[in-house]
């Protein structure tokens, strides 16, 4: 699938690390080092956009090394981006650690993984269908 982007920062586009790999990394696009305090957040920018084709969206999701490492994360994650949006990436980082943390420009901060969606119709109804968890939730199965 091609996707059109622009890319206003320093560093080069996202890629798949692997063959396999479901996520592109995105990288801070920074003025100069951030030094997150714990449990400080911040809006980072990426310096790039996109043109998603209508029925699909962009997942912005934390990167595992970096949380078990550093305890960084994302605030909203996954973070979505819709398909008319054209504004620039931006992530919501939190410092979940117990010591400060400088994030550096063009370091890796988050994945991006492009979806297909569908959009829900509503359908008035009286009742459900019954299955065997019923209204069972949270914690229900003792797993």
């Amino acid at each position: 699938m091609k996707i059109k982007i622009v890319n206003k920062s320093k560093h080069p586009l996202p890629t798949y690390e692997t063959a396999a790999s479901a996520g592109m990394d995105l990288r801070a696009n920074l003025v100069e080092p951030l030094l997150l305090k714990p449990l400080q957040r911040e809006l980072v920018s990426t310096g790039l956009f996109i043109e998603l084709p209508i029925g699909y969206e962009a997942q912005i999701r934390p990167r595992s090394g970096l949380a078990i490492k550093s305890g960084i994360s994302l605030v909203n994650t996954p973070g979505t981006i819709d398909a008319d949006y054209r504004g620039e990436i931006k992530v919501v980082i939190i410092n979940l650690s117990n010591d400060e943390f400088v994030l550096n420009d063009g370091e890796r901060i988050a994945q991006m993984v492009i979806n297909k969606v569908e959009q829900a119709e509503w359908v008035m109804a009286e009742t459900l269908n019954e299955t065997a968890r019923g209204a069972g939730g949270f914690g229900h199965t003792g797993k």
